[in-house]
């Protein structure tokens, strides 16, 4: 059984439409994961002399998203792990949503095919857990995002780039798609630069000892 990463509170989370995302085990494993499987690739590319601007990290799971540079996807992961476990209310952006779809979808997509890369992850992390990479644990992974009463809207927006713009209003209009719920998806293809609150946002889901390495990694001062 999961363990709450903190005391429930229905202030304390972060909100998705009617619900809260729970602050479990299985959040912290998603983040993390997703987290440490975009950085290595990052560190990877960098080692072979790629362009880190490439397709690749965990948010690729979200089409729209595809082209947001990995490094700024780790800095919107951190963003959304601090409005998960900070002392007050956030109300979820579909930037939010986004995340927490894709790091639910890269964990168990990586307790599926590569186990040993899993538990290295989880390995000296803050919080000591041990789940069996098993297929329970990846379905237990998935239903955290499924159970949520969004309706995947940020799944929806890329259907609408290939339309008139009349066409796609129509079908904005159809599904609820308000404007300004949209905008924030729009600004995150536009960052380049990580914010400065990046390292402390990464409080709870990596070590001290992780922190600074990553920032050495990502070069991050």
């Amino acid at each position: 059984m999961c363990l709450m990463l903190l005391p429930v509170s229905m202030e304390f989370m972060l909100n998705i439409c009617t619900d809260t995302l729970p602050q479990t085990c299985l959040s912290y494993l998603a983040f993390r994961v997703s987290f440490f499987e975009t950085i290595e690739r990052i560190a990877l590319a960098r080692q072979m002399d790629e362009d880190t601007a490439d397709c690749f990290g965990f948010l690729t799971e979200v089409p729209f998203l595809r082209g947001v540079p990995p490094h700024v996807q780790l800095d919107l992961l951190a963003e959304t792990w601090h409005k998960h476990v900070a002392a007050e209310r956030f109300d979820a952006t579909l930037v939010d949503e986004s995340i927490v779809y894709a790091s639910c979808e890269t964990a168990a997509r990586l307790v599926e095919e590569d186990k040993e890369t899993y538990l290295s992850f989880l390995d000296g992390g803050p919080l000591d857990v041990e789940m069996a990479p098993d297929e329970y644990l990846a379905s237990e992974l998935r239903n955290l995002h499924l159970n949520l009463s969004n309706e995947g809207d940020f799944l929806l927006i890329s259907q609408f780039e290939d339309m008139l713009p009349d066409e796609a209003r129509e079908m904005k209009a159809k599904f609820g798609l308000k404007q300004g719920r949209l905008e924030p998806m729009f600004d995150v293809l536009g960052r380049w630069s990580m914010t400065a609150d990046f390292l402390m946002n990464l409080t709870g889901l990596l070590t001290k000892r992780e922190i600074v390495d990553s920032a050495w990694k990502l070069g991050v001062r």
